[in-house]
């Protein structure tokens, strides 16, 4: 039996970048709900303009502004959908007086520290910050082989390295993703997003390279949840990458059968697992494929 929704119109949108806004809205839309988006300039999509019932344009840092056009709007929840490029901290970062005294409190700038104090301020105002998860479910994949074959001997032997040193950036807060290619880390997520990774991976060491992409071990799933679209897969084709693995429950797998199809046409191996061990065995074959 699917939960049932305790989301109330309007909702509030937080827009950063990616296709992750978009199709939080085109969900929000069907499941009837009213929304009030917040975009960010230079970052999210202008498409999104069509998909809300209202929208506000800001410059990253303008945290009393969205607050203000929550409350004026009369949103009691809103969510985050896509990230933002984090060199925007140093070129574009243009907060207000409210998100100028929120970092004078922050004792680090790293992304979760960030997203929590921001999430605590907006919740002071009495509007609560739900999961994107929420409106998104069917995005929320679950453990399987979602690939037609299986992972080479080499490919896994890279997943089990990717696997442990994507839990150990995370649990420092550098990023979400690892590439590995013959036991080596090629390329580690850091301030350029996952797709430029991938991309200076294929630079760096050519082609058949294992990408591993988890949720920290701290982090907060309501906002900064790894995701994986069809662009993603684009861009392994285009980089060269072979196999990808992501986290069981906790990534969003955006248009899931079109990713699927994608990365079988590519001859992409791709596994969602909830833990290493579970990874080693799927990726082997040791169980039967997710059924879609």
């Amino acid at each position: 039996m699917e939960k049932k929704s305790n989301l109330v119109s309007p909702i509030g949108l937080i827009a950063g970048n990616g296709h992750f806004p978009i199709e939080f809205a085109k969900g929000a839309r069907d499941r009837g709900l009213s929304i009030v988006a917040v975009a960010h300039l230079g970052e999210s999509d202008p498409a999104l303009e069509e998909l809300v019932d209202h929208i506000t344009w800001i410059k990253v840092g303008q945290l009393g502004k969205i607050i203000k056009v929550f409350k004026r709007k009369g949103v009691k929840q809103a969510a985050f959908a896509g990230g933002l490029a984090r060199p925007r901290l140093f070129d574009g970062f243009r907060p207000d007086l409210k998100g100028m005294l929120l970092m004078a409190r922050l004792r680090s700038l790293k992304d979760d520290v960030v997203l929590r104090a921001i999430s605590a301020e907006i919740e002071s105002h009495e509007i609560s910050i739900f999961s994107a998860c929420e409106v998104l479910t069917e995005s929320v994949p679950k453990s399987g082989l979602y690939s037609r074959r299986f992972f080479s001997a080499s490919e896994l032997e890279d997943a089990i390295i990717g696997w442990e040193c994507a839990r150990e950036i995370g649990r420092l807060d550098v990023g979400q993703t690892v590439i590995v290619k013959k036991k080596t880390i090629v390329a580690v997520e850091a301030v350029e997003g996952t797709d430029r990774a991938i991309l200076r991976a294929g630079e760096l060491c050519g082609t058949d390279f294992t990408v591993v992409k988890l949720c920290k071990p701290q982090q907060d799933t309501r906002f900064d949840q790894p995701t994986v679209g069809v662009k993603t897969i684009e861009t392994m084709i285009k980089a060269g990458g072979s196999a990808l693995v992501l986290e069981a429950e906790k990534s969003l797998l955006l248009h899931p059968d079109e990713v699927v199809q994608k990365a079988d046409a590519a001859d992409i191996a791709l596994v969602v697992a909830a833990s290493e061990e579970e990874m080693k065995e799927l990726a082997s074959g040791g169980r039967s494929r997710q059924a879609l």
